[in-house]
């Protein structure tokens, strides 16, 4: 019994650890070549993923490699935190080589029960992802500086297990082979593009983002406690109709809502733009469904553990692995270059508007494993037990405070009172990084805090997405500045973001996509009540050809049409001498002395600008100068 615990606690921090180091290594090259939009030497980072190349020639797994890969881990998830953007894609590259080869060393030939266990510390480890999420507001706790004493804590924690004497065997010890390496690896695939931050699942469709963390650490808990405890799980789930049937269902869901979600993007200059309004709860129901049928992706990873169809030879698993992580890494540039369609040619077009794909790859994928399984899954060793009491009240208690922090941030803040001037604010916050490359969040939370703006417009905000370690910064400065918040194009549209924060309860929010040729255009509008009047804020980020910003200038206008008090404000990526710009200056008026700029506050005639501010680069802490002004109004 202790020694099953210890095992679940191993691979848990291990799979946490792969998780945390994985995602931040994939940022950390992002954040580098969001510099200049190109793929560079920088990329070669990746390769990272492959070290368990470095194990093909070699058979036998000495204790000790096992031993000084959890070291060389442990270091690098420890200093992780503290260290730049160039120096966190080396460390958390190691820390991934690492982690990935003691993947291997650990499960390559183990017995039954700890490759089912091994499954359940995935599942601990999402869960636990989600709790470090969910704590600091989307943002792993752990991997900032002032929760870092959690790594160093869980990097003891991983040397002091792995240094533990080997428990006698439940079973007959077995080489896995191929389809045991790629079998785990889709799975945790999944995990690391959604299920480790359920924060990016609810911005996928604007689903209720409590609802969703507490369906998605209930089913990764419920998944870690039936691994415990009833070692007869996998043979009863594991036959083939049902865990066939039980695949097609969730891949069916979570494709199904991306599918519902996909715009339909103007396809000319001349095309209407296409509105899109937040979803109801019948179009969010195929989300939830998926949440609820998700313990299957732990199920597949466990039966692929289990399962070997043949005597495996030596070095199938590190080959499995490795096939697994270069699919991981073909998929990642899916979903990346569905974002930035418009700049890596010849190969990223063909992503645009393929968010879903991905997915179904995946999800397909594991299906087609399950298809292919032996008819008779070997029968588990051991016997069912009972869940220690300390380990129930430690998921018991990791569930609450998900549970409790996910509901506490969802609360709506109380609205302040009327006011007869607003100030208003734009800032491209380049995805919560400076101009050097570095994380800002914490320097941009302050400026924010600083100039105390009423109404908060956010361009460069949708990082909720693998390629920023989904890191939802939109999610993060709302709570921790008491708005309310929209998130504006949903992830799965490919736009860069454009979000509104507001002290004031936002109405009728929307999204406008009008035509595009670089970089999805999707404008956020939303409406305030403040003093008795109805202001229509549009929050903009266009680019792209002349076409493409005549396109998003008459959308502008169009929609703005008849409204009393509008605030138009953003990265508008025009200065004052181009046709787009020179339009809608004909109908709105603008800060004074703004035309060498391209971030502007345009203003409906009624309303005045008093006071504007421009906070160049760098001290805006990011690539933008930042721009805020008093808004006032006759009555």
């Amino acid at each position: 019994m202790k020694s099953d615990h210890l095992r679940i606690a191993l691979f848990a921090v291990l799979f946490l650890f792969l998780l945390q180091l994985s995602g931040t290594l994939i940022e950390s090259i992002y954040i580098l070549d969001l510099l200049n939009t190109t793929l560079d030497a920088k990329a070669l980072g990746l390769l990272f993923f492959f070290t368990p190349l470095l194990l093909l020639p070699f058979h036998a797994r000495p204790r000790r490699l096992a031993l000084a890969a959890a070291l060389v881990l442990a270091l690098a998830r420890g200093m992780t935190p503290y260290l730049p953007t160039a120096g966190r894609l080396l460390a958390a590259g190691i820390g991934t080589g690492a982690a990935l080869v003691l993947v291997v060393l650990l499960l390559e030939q183990a017995d039954e029960p700890a490759a089912r266990q091994a499954a359940g510390g995935l599942a601990l480890a999402a869960a636990g992802s989600a709790l470090l999420r969910t704590l600091n507001a989307s943002l792993d706790l752990s991997l900032t500086i002032g929760g870092s004493w959690i790594g160093w804590l869980l990097s003891a924690a991983l040397v002091w297990l792995c240094r533990q004497p080997a428990a006698p065997a439940d079973g007959q010890p077995i080489r896995r082979g191929f389809a045991g390496g790629l079998g785990l690896m889709l799975p945790f695939t999944l995990v690391l593009f959604a299920f480790s931050a359920p924060a990016v699942i609810a911005r996928w469709t604007g689903a209720n983002y409590a609802v969703v963390v507490i369906l998605n650490s209930l089913a990764a808990l419920a998944s870690a406690a039936a691994a415990l405890s009833r070692p007869d799980w996998l043979r009863a789930s594991a036959r083939k109709g049902l865990l066939v049937g039980w695949n097609l269902l969730f891949s069916a869901a979570l494709v199904g809502v991306l599918l519902m979600h996909r715009v339909a993007f103007p396809l000319s200059p001349d095309t209407p733009a296409v509105v899109v309004v937040p979803s109801g709860l019948l179009r969010q129901l195929p989300l939830y469904l998926a949440l609820l049928l998700s313990p299957v992706v732990y199920l597949d990873a466990a039966i692929s553990l289990c399962a070997p169809r043949k005597p495996a030879r030596p070095g199938g698993f590190s080959a499995g692995v490795l096939v697994g992580t270069v699919t991981l890494v073909l998929l990642m540039f899916m979903l990346i270059f569905s974002n930035v369609w418009g700049y890596v040619e010849p190969v990223s077009p063909f992503s645009r508007n393929k968010f879903w794909l991905p997915f179904l790859l995946l999800g397909g994928g594991i299906t087609l494993a399950a298809l292919l399984q032996p008819r008779d899954t070997p029968a588990a060793t051991g016997s069912p037990c009972r869940l220690a009491a300390p380990v129930s009240i430690l998921l018991a208690v990791g569930f609450v405070l998900t549970a409790a922090f996910a509901v506490v941030d969802s609360l709506p803040p109380r609205p302040p009172v009327d006011a007869a001037a607003l100030t208003v604010m734009t800032y491209n916050i380049q995805q919560a990084n400076d101009d050097s490359g570095q994380k800002s969040y914490r320097r941009q939370l302050d400026l924010i805090r600083g100039i105390n703006p009423d109404l908060l417009a956010l361009q460069e905000s949708d990082s909720a997405r693998i390629s920023l370690n989904n890191n939802d910064y939109v999610r993060y400065y709302a709570t921790r500045l008491g708005y309310y918040s929209y998130y504006g194009p949903a992830t799965l549209s490919g736009s860069y973001g454009t979000a509104i924060l507001s002290r004031y309860p936002l109405e009728n929010p929307r999204v406008l996509f009008s035509y595009s040729d670089a970089d999805e255009i999707g404008t956020a509008v939303a409406e305030i009540m403040v003093d008795g009047q109805r202001f229509t804020v549009f929050n903009v980020h266009p680019d792209g050809s002349d076409a493409a910003m005549m396109a998003f200038a008459r959308t502008l206008l169009q929609h703005s049409a008849g409204l009393e008090h509008v605030i138009a404000l953003g990265d508008y990526n025009l200065r004052s001498d181009e046709a787009a710009y020179q339009a809608v200056a004909a109908v709105f008026h603008n800060v004074p002395g703004s035309e060498g700029h391209i971030d502007h506050i345009f203003l409906s005639p009624n309303l005045q600008m008093d006071n504007p501010v421009y906070l160049p680069a760098p001290q805006s802490a990011t690539d933008h100068p930042l721009l805020y002004a008093t808004v006032t109004w006759r009555e």
